[in-house]
């Protein structure tokens, strides 16, 4: 018993029999609709009144917890005061699983609700009333407690015996019910097979989005700012013997920079689910400029281009200039300063994309291989990319002195 008492010293249980109690509470402005049959069936024996109005009761009651802002209300409710995990109903139509049972679990539970409600604010009043009218009488006269046509002479020291068990009893009962109602709660209340199938979707869809927002980070960002480091190292050594050298390599960074700014400002947008604009697009049209601003940065760069690019269009062209993008980062991060060769095949069946460098130490301006930190996610981003979009993904060594970045891009990807 006293294990029973512990729970309700913490406001959880206040919580839960306050839930209980106001849901007996909402049904009452029903009752006066659930009296009219009796009232109408005057012959029918007063056991068969009571048995009619408590079933039209409880039918209107389920009718109620069909709209569905009842159910969000009831689960916002019951996750304040009972303290259950609940999440929010999935937003939007129903889903097409939802039918049969899934639509009568929330009437179900409001019906629970109404009845656990009823019976514990009945049976835990009369409890507490008889616990503190019993010992009333403690000089020696005597108590009588009747309840339901049965009748207990009470007198003497028994009087507050009597009332303390009452007492423990209403207790125990207000525990009781609201472990009921925390029990049902999650079987109701909670999300439907076809509910969490939503759930499932709508999480992989998000996951999806920020999975792609991470590669636009890694991609764009990235590759800015390598370029940048490169170039402002060239800039530095260049600025008192060439000028024009450091100011072409500072209006680079400059370019680079604001692009990335542009990708920036996009994916920040997305992130706070604002109206970022039109996603800024990069295809194998701007490969030009992004080889342009590698040769700014003091890389030799041996485009080798081949097929009608311009041809080539939506997603197949904008994987293909991420992917070279990323190639050229990874050869100005790690390689040795030589000659980069950037292969762009275009062919009816769809990319071919290989960019080679030397590795070792390197020997032109800027940073060497080992001044970038890197998080190791680039090679596997880009596998995962072309493997989305069903291509041929191979990257190693290539010989003793290059490393090789080989993708091959089917047509289809295009759509």
């Amino acid at each position: 018993m006293i294990r029973g008492i512990r729970p309700l010293l913490r406001g959880s249980t206040y919580a839960g029999v306050l839930f209980a109690y106001c849901g007996a509470l909402a049904s009452l402005p029903l009752l006066p609709f659930a009296l009219l049959p009796a009232l109408s069936w005057r012959s029918a024996s007063e056991s068969v009144q009571i048995v009619l109005v408590l079933l039209v009761w409880a039918v209107l009651v389920g009718v109620v917890g069909l709209a569905r802002p009842v159910r969000r209300a009831l689960v916002v409710s019951a996750r304040r005061l009972l303290r259950v995990p609940l999440p929010n109903p999935v937003a939007g139509r129903r889903p097409s699983g939802s039918l049969g049972l899934d639509r009568w679990r929330t009437p179900l539970w409001l019906v629970l609700h109404v009845a656990v409600g009823w019976t514990g604010a009945l049976a835990s009043g009369v409890l507490f009333i008889m616990g503190l009218s019993l010992p009333g009488n403690w000089l020696g006269a005597e108590a009588r407690a009747s309840l339901f046509g049965t009748s207990v002479r009470v007198s003497g020291g028994w009087s507050w015996v009597v009332a303390a068990v009452c007492i423990l009893l209403a207790v125990a009962l207000c525990v009781l019910v609201t472990k009921a109602l925390r029990w049902a709660a999650p079987r109701l209340l909670g999300p439907s097979a076809a509910e969490r199938l939503a759930l499932a979707a709508e999480r992989e869809q998000l996951l999806a989005e920020r999975n792609r927002i991470a590669h636009e980070l890694h991609d764009s960002i990235g590759h800015t700012l390598t370029a940048a480091t490169i170039q402002a190292a060239v800039a530095g050594e260049a600025l008192s013997a060439d000028p024009a050298t450091a100011r072409a390599a500072m209006r680079s960074i400059e370019e680079s920079t604001r692009a990335a700014l542009e990708d920036l400002d996009y994916v920040l947008g997305v992130l706070r689910e604002e109206q970022s604009g039109t996603a800024p697009t990069r295809t194998l049209a701007d490969l030009p400029e992004l080889l342009d601003r590698l040769r700014h940065a003091g890389a030799v760069v041996e485009p080798e281009l081949s097929g009608d690019l311009a041809q080539v269009q939506g997603t197949l062209s904008r994987a293909a200039y991420r992917i070279v993008q990323e190639g050229l980062t990874n050869a100005l991060r790690h390689g040795a300063g030589g000659p980069i060769v950037a292969r762009v095949a275009a062919g009816p069946d769809g990319l071919d994309l290989t960019v080679v460098n030397r590795t070792g130490v390197r020997t032109g301006p800027g940073p060497g291989p080992g001044a970038f930190p890197t998080s190791g996610h680039g090679l596997p981003g880009l596998a995962e990319r072309v493997r989305l979009l069903h291509g041929e993904f191979q990257a190693g060594p290539d010989g003793t002195q290059h490393w090789r970045l080989a993708v091959r891009l089917p047509a289809r990807a295009s759509a």
